[in-house]
């Protein structure tokens, strides 16, 4: 079930996404498939990455991660797809690494749900 979102949030979402370049989940999945190496950051909250998060992933929330991207990522070309629940929280986080200087950071459209529905692997704990 899709969250409902506020106003004011949906504002700065669509804000945020103006500048920053989002993929789908079958992106994903190709870049996956082919060998790329990216970097699958997940941006939710703790108690959402404990139930279940991409094989794979590394865990960096919404709230913390412009405070620990540069030392757990000091390099700011490293590819990066972010992904959160449905897309609206990693278009933010993309959107304030950029501003960081990091160079190579997309979110990706339909997170965690798109993530389940296309059959990529998961993770618990």
């Amino acid at each position: 079930m899709a969250m409902q979102h506020t106003p004011g949030f949906l504002k700065i979402v669509q804000d945020a996404k103006t500048r920053i370049k989002e993929c789908t989940v079958d992106d994903v999945k190709a870049r996956l498939a082919a060998g790329e190496k990216i970097l699958v950051v997940d941006v939710r909250e703790e108690s959402e990455w404990a139930a279940g998060h991409g094989a794979g992933a590394v865990h960096m929330s919404k709230g913390t991660i412009e405070r620990d991207v540069e030392k757990n990522v000091p390099d700011q070309a490293t590819p990066m797809v972010l992904y959160c629940g449905g897309g609206f929280r990693s278009a933010l986080a993309a959107d304030n690494l950029q501003k960081m200087g990091y160079t190579n950071v997309i979110s990706m459209d339909g997170g965690w749900r798109a993530w389940v529905q296309a059959g990529l692997g998961v993770d618990r704990g």
